[in-house]
């Protein structure tokens, strides 16, 4: 009985040492079984991983494990936002004609020869535009050709009535016209515009009477002037051809000439006061063949630009009116690399 009792513990133990050789070997079988479906999942889960990668433009390594919800979300909305502002900073390719011309969006468009005044290429050059303040050209040239550039100027109450670019002088204050000439064509600021015009003139609409017949003598027969600024009013209008009229004349005047290629200048307010004024053409720091001229845009006339670029030997002129915001530079740069090339 005894012995029979050892080898019953016996078998027991012979038993029960078996058993975690089969729970291993169902373990061991349950994986053999479950890559093939865990394999089909992880290749779903890495082409959809793969898939938001490349929707997100990042980087993967094999390495990587995945991220959090929390982390791809913020990293698609942070590439979503590079997207939106795509079109803005890094504008398509320029396309050609089959003739080389670069092709453009702007409503009308000439391009001269600065010296000679021969036309390169034109696009609706004689259709009615509003130049907004590209015409502030033909007042700085009557300024300029007026003289006496160090004159004192006394601000009156009726300059500073000028939205909704402006520099805020203030009536009272002496300035010296070179120093408002300068800053009316590096910033574009309104109330200088008529600052200057009143000077000259006496009143804003006798100085609209000297622009017309200044624009008139130039040959820019298709244009009407009413303020000296460009802003909106009825009756005002040119066109790309006779803006390229005034646009050389001015490009030949010594004292313009000199201020239209300023990247940026320093007015000293009558106060003390210093403030950097950057140019609105951004041209003059992206083409080192840029040296002005003038910018323009109210909602009525678009993005305009006139703009000039030189070369040993050539100079030339742009003139682009009715553009949009994302095309204007654009559209200007590769009219004066063409031209300038040609």
């Amino acid at each position: 009985m005894k012995l029979s009792r050892n080898w019953l513990c016996f078998l027991c133990v012979v038993v029960l040492s078996s058993v975690p050789s089969v729970w291993s070997q169902d373990a061991t079988d349950s994986e053999a079984v479950r890559p093939s479906g865990v394999s089909g999942s992880v290749r779903k889960a890495k082409a959809v991983t793969a898939k938001a990668d490349e929707d997100t433009d990042a980087e993967s390594t094999p390495t990587r494990k995945a991220k959090t919800s929390k982390s791809t979300h913020a990293r698609s909305h942070r590439t979503h936002a590079k997207a939106k502002e795509t079109p803005e900073t890094i504008p398509a390719p320029t396309e050609y004609t089959p003739e080389g011309i670069p092709k453009t969006s702007a409503a009308s468009v000439i391009v001269v020869d600065a010296n000679t005044g021969k036309i390169l290429y034109e696009k609706n050059a004689d259709q009615f535009r509003a130049p907004a303040s590209t015409q502030k050209l033909l007042t700085a040239l009557i300024v300029a050709e007026t003289g006496f550039l160090d004159r004192q100027v006394t601000v009156q109450p009726t300059d500073t009535m000028a939205e909704p670019v402006k520099l805020n002088i203030k009536a009272g204050d002496t300035y010296q016209r070179i120093d408002l000439l300068r800053a009316l064509l590096v910033k574009s600021p309104n109330d200088v515009a008529r600052c200057l015009a009143r000077d000259n003139a006496g009143s804003i609409e006798a100085f609209a009477g000297v622009m017309n017949r200044r624009a008139q003598q130039l040959g820019a027969v298709h244009s009407h002037f009413v303020n000296p600024n460009g802003l909106p009013v009825p009756g005002q209008y040119s066109t790309a051809r006779d803006l390229a009229l005034i646009a050389r004349v001015a490009y030949a005047n010594p004292t313009i000439r000199s201020i239209v290629c300023l990247p940026q200048l320093v007015f000293r307010f009558a106060n003390g006061r210093t403030r950097e004024l950057e140019n609105t053409n951004k041209l003059l720091r992206r083409l080192p063949y840029c040296n002005g001229m003038k910018t323009g845009y109210t909602d009525a006339a678009g993005k305009c630009l006139i703009a000039s670029g030189t070369r040993p030997g050539k100079d030339v002129i742009v003139v682009v009116l009715g553009d949009s915001s994302s095309r204007v530079w654009r559209d200007a740069s590769a009219l004066l690399s063409w031209s300038l090339w040609m």
